[in-house]
């Protein structure tokens, strides 16, 4: 398992297990976020069993599919809606963890300044430089 932390409030991952969600739990994290569509690719875990694992772990589970390289506006809102209201921290996995991490940096452009948020995405490992224009057309969402 492979977890970067963006900030205290959330981390992100690849894919991760059912058996990796006790270790999750164990952690610290209180919400767990799939952003990864179910059956988006042969042999991937089913989110069902990821979920059964997160409630047998005392984890909240949030189910937010979102399509990769497709990352509209309504998926930022629901994101930046979940982020708020979440238990904290939240760790949200997705194929790579690089959708999770855009759509973090697509929500916290609201509230945060565009290089604090490239630098925590470089800092967890993800080059988001090519959502330049997009992070500046969210911080006119403030």
């Amino acid at each position: 398992m492979d977890i970067r932390k963006i900030d205290d409030n959330i981390s992100v991952a690849p894919q991760i297990t059912y058996a990796d969600v006790a270790n999750i739990a164990r952690f610290g994290f209180k919400t767990l976020v799939a952003n990864r569509p179910d059956q988006e690719e042969f042999g991937q875990p089913a989110m069902a069993d990821i979920e059964a694992a997160a409630l047998e772990n005392g984890v909240n589970w949030i189910y937010m599919p979102v399509a990769s390289g497709n990352i509209t506006d309504a998926d930022v809102d629901s994101f930046n809606t979940m982020i708020q209201d979440a238990e904290k921290p939240v760790l949200a996995f997705c194929r790579s963890g690089t959708r999770c991490t855009v759509l973090w940096a697509l929500s916290a452009a609201r509230y945060t300044p565009a290089e604090e948020i490239f630098t925590k995405a470089r800092a967890a490992g993800y080059d988001i430089s090519g959502l330049a224009p997009r992070i500046a057309h969210q911080s006119g969402n403030r």
